[in-house]
């Protein structure tokens, strides 16, 4: 959270500074560190610097709306990893064990949006970790996308609490993000003939949208497209909508193979039949009010017959368990 630093911190930085311009590397790289270790970056600007707190809780709980967007700031870390916490924190904490210990020479910025309450207690004086307390009442994608602006990396990684990293992750996804027609991409892409029924791809490549489970692109990506959709309250099919958004920004949605295991998807399960169908039909509706009939977006193109007896309907098919 950006904000007025310490006066050490200030202090540090300004010897850094210094260091820099005696061309002390060494010095300026020793009080980076030290500067980091109190929770704050310090990047170098036209005639002097500016810090930006790395690892704090935003004071809430607060309106989505009402949490500051970084978007714009220099990076300072090379990718951000942020979830959604509208409970299931053990599930966001073996995810989070999991990146730290696969991440490699990678310097991650933590990002956790948290609609619970539970989370600054949890993870709020973590040093690697940044909470952004939203109010209880937020909807999934406003949430996300609270947490989105707070990104200070080039490379951000939306992801669910069900995804556990079982080796480096991070390098693939930033590899396949270096090719600048891709926009979005992640080990789980599904593909559609009618925009209504979706499968799993067939394996690494293009895709139609890439699912929530693990979703990669670039912030300046995230800038020019835009967050998700905020009338997504619930998570369904607010990842389709978006990979159509970010398609017709002319990039391309990838699938790309990264060791990860997938376990239990919390929000489906602790939801009734009921709600999912109410929720999921709702979500749906506002999909196809966006993208019906843009089938430049679709990779097999325009059917050649089209079942004009589903118009009306408003049901989807997805793959098994999502």
């Amino acid at each position: 959270m950006s904000g007025a630093a310490p006066e050490e911190v200030i202090a540090l930085a300004e010897r850094r500074s210094v260091a820099r311009a005696s061309k002390d590397f060494a010095a300026a790289d020793t009080l980076r560190d030290q500067i980091r270790q109190l929770g704050w970056e310090v990047t170098d600007e036209p005639g002097g610097f500016a810090l930006v707190a790395i690892a704090t809780t935003v004071a809430g709980p607060v309106a989505s709306g009402d949490v500051a967007s970084l978007l714009e700031t220099a990076t300072t870390f090379d990718v951000s990893v942020q979830w959604v916490c509208e409970g299931w924190l053990d599930d966001i904490d073996r995810a989070l064990t999991a990146f730290r210990a696969t991440a490699g020479e990678h310097r991650v910025q933590f990002v956790i949006a948290d609609t619970t309450g539970l989370a600054p207690q949890r993870w709020g004086e973590t040093d690697d970790v940044e909470v952004v307390w939203l109010e209880a009442d937020t909807g999934w994608a406003a949430a996300r996308n609270a947490g989105l602006r707070r990104a200070l990396a080039p490379i951000v990684v939306a992801v669910d609490g069900s995804i556990e990293p079982t080796g480096d992750v991070l390098a693939p996804l930033a590899a396949a993000l270096e090719d600048p027609s891709v926009g979005v991409c992640g080990p789980f892409g599904i593909v559609t003939r009618d925009l209504r029924e979706f499968e799993d791809a067939p394996g690494q490549g293009p895709c139609d949208a890439v699912e929530g489970y693990l979703m990669a692109f670039r912030r300046e990506d995230l800038a020019k497209v835009g967050g998700f959709d905020e009338k997504f309250r619930w998570y369904r099919t607010a990842d389709i909508e978006w990979s159509f958004r970010v398609k017709d920004a002319g990039l391309r949605c990838e699938v790309v193979a990264v060791p990860v295991t997938k376990h239990a998807h919390r929000m489906w399960q602790a939801a009734s039949q009921q709600e999912r169908a109410t929720w999921s039909k709702r979500n749906f509706y506002r999909f196809l009010e966006h993208w019906r009939g843009r089938w430049d977006l679709v990779l097999s193109g325009e059917p050649e017959h089209i079942d004009k007896s589903h118009d009306d309907d408003d049901s989807m098919t997805l793959p098994e368990g999502r």
